[in-house]
């Protein structure tokens, strides 16, 4: 297997490593712009992944530092479904895919990188979007900077 370094995911891992505070719980208290805060509701906010798996890969999460869906409030559940939803328009209008993963890791053995604050991820999907480039060079390309994408989420934003 060949090793491709990417020092950028360095401060990721970094920030992950050694965090003291969630995630989450930190960006809420960031500029909308400085931490890609696409949308802010009443109990739950969208947030661009700035590690995407794809381009326009969003992350809607409550505002309230929980672990699983089943401690959240009935209110709490449905604007996060809702905001998901919303996601998904913006994203259809924004940049055009072919579908869509949902999903949500609760708990380190399921895959959550931040286990102690669910949150969903929605992910774009396009036909192709796995080529050989993830599955030959384990390398993945994004063709739309970040700082582009968090423009065009907000400005097709559902009201």
């Amino acid at each position: 297997m060949r090793i491709l370094w990417s020092p950028w995911r360095y401060q990721y891992v970094k920030t992950l490593a050694g965090a003291q505070e969630c995630l989450f719980c930190k960006l809420q208290g960031a500029r909308d712009d400085e931490a890609y805060i696409v949308y802010r509701g009443r109990f739950n906010f969208v947030v661009l992944n700035t590690f995407p798996y794809n381009t326009g890969h969003v992350m809607v999460a409550p505002y309230r530092h929980v672990d699983s869906l089943e401690k959240m409030s009935d209110e709490e559940l449905l604007e996060l479904v809702q905001l998901v939803n919303k996601s998904m328009a913006a994203i259809r209008k924004s940049l055009n895919p072919e579908g869509f993963n949902i999903g949500v890791n609760i708990g380190r053995p399921a895959g959550a990188g931040v286990p102690g604050h669910v949150h969903v991820h929605v992910v774009p999907r396009w036909t192709g979007d796995s080529n050989f480039m993830p599955v030959v060079a384990e390398t993945k390309t994004l063709p739309v900077a970040l700082s582009e994408v968090y423009k065009l989420l907000k400005e097709n934003w559902p009201s």
